[in-house]
């Protein structure tokens, strides 16, 4: 069975720092582009960060205040959130796309909420 389950979100005040976790399994992740999404309320769901085996993209948002990681031996990818800003709010979903198979699978997971706000 397919799973990608997050965790890490909360409340956080303007400044501060978050991790996410996203946890896969049931599918082999070291082959799969691992991302993270948000979407802030009324707002379309859009990229934050990717990352490969041997890249990494970030949205021009976050760019210098977060950093996405990935551990294969745990099939594991974290997103380290930093400098934290209101606009930051949003629910935070974790993706994996594979990069072998056409047409590529692409799992979702259930998404954890992260909010700043003083």
């Amino acid at each position: 069975q397919v799973q990608l389950v997050e965790s890490g979100g909360g409340l956080v005040q303007p400044g501060g720092s978050l991790t996410l976790s996203c946890a896969a399994s049931g599918f082999p992740a070291s082959s799969y582009a691992m991302s993270w999404y948000r979407q802030a309320p009324g707002k379309e769901r859009e990229l934050v960060a990717s990352i490969t085996s041997d890249t990494t993209l970030y949205a021009d948002s976050v760019k210098g205040r977060f950093t996405i990681s990935r551990d294969n031996a745990k099939n594991t990818v974290y997103l380290q959130m930093k400098n934290l800003k209101p606009e930051d709010t949003g629910v935070y979903y974790c993706n994996a796309r594979s990069r072998r198979l056409v047409p590529p699978p692409i799992y979702w997971g259930q998404g954890t909420q992260v909010a700043v706000s003083s």
